[in-house]
């Protein structure tokens, strides 16, 4: 790769981090995005999506444990059995389509609904942990399917719900990528039987870390402390636009 394309790339990452990370997310779909057209090789695009990923994921949860947005009773149902089945995900090969488009699809509707009217200062009421738990199962095993942290499907559920306000639900969001994204990694690992098949060489790697860090640190700040719940409604309906366009025109 040329120092000017990788540039270019940088600040595409830098983006990436900064806009997901303001609402919790790490940036995974937009990784994998972004370095599809960028033209690297697609056995490391997932691996490489998550490890940056687990980068702005704990980037994220650090600012928004910090402010005073998380909450473990919310969490933990949702996080119980969605980093072991995130790992069988990665496991998996997920084959192309219906199920990528349909997954589109829903992401695009909630996209519109955040966009255009985006509630927020309702009445919170948590779920039961008979409910919570196999929603997160589900969720963490279509995670490590779409080599995403699962946030893009939780967010938008706590928030269509009422079961959190907007800035804690981004927060237990930041969470649950950070674990089954690293559950999620760990799985394509073991089903390749080498970690070297993923390695990014010492001449790209370094930026796109160093890129996506300082874009996940000052998304995160941003979103923990300065956006009004609104704003950051309307940028997590920009993040699942472009997730969902992604998901949907992805093959």
């Amino acid at each position: 790769m040329t120092p000017e394309k990788l540039a270019l790339l940088a600040v595409a990452i830098f983006i990436v981090a900064f806009l997901y990370s303001s609402v919790g997310h790490a940036g995974a779909s937009g990784y994998i995005a972004v370095m599809g057209l960028f033209g690297l090789a697609p056995e490391i695009i997932r691996p490489a999506a998550l490890v940056l990923n687990i980068l702005v994921a704990s980037i994220g949860f650090w600012h928004f444990w910090k402010a005073g947005h998380f909450s473990w009773r919310l969490f933990w149902p949702f996080a119980v059995l969605s980093i072991p089945l995130s790992f069988f995900g990665g496991y998996k090969n997920l084959p192309p389509g219906i199920f990528n488009i349909c997954v589109g699809v829903v992401l695009l509707c909630s996209a519109a609904q955040f966009l255009f009217r985006p509630h927020t200062g309702y009445l919170v009421r948590e779920p039961s942990r008979f409910l919570a738990i196999p929603i997160g199962a589900a969720l963490g095993l279509l995670a490590g399917l779409t080599g995403t942290g699962g946030g893009i499907f939780l967010t938008p559920l706590l928030l269509f719900m009422r079961w959190a306000q907007t800035k804690s639900a981004v927060a237990v969001s930041a969470l649950f990528i950070l674990g089954n994204s690293i559950s999620g990694l760990l799985g394509i690992f073991y089903r390749a039987k080498s970690f070297s098949t993923f390695t990014l060489n010492l001449e790209t790697a370094p930026a796109l870390l160093v890129a996506a860090a300082i874009g996940g640190a000052a998304g995160s700040y941003s979103g923990s402390r300065r956006f009004a719940p609104t704003t950051i409604m309307r940028l997590l309906a920009v993040v699942l636009l472009i997730a969902g366009t992604k998901l949907i025109f992805a093959h």
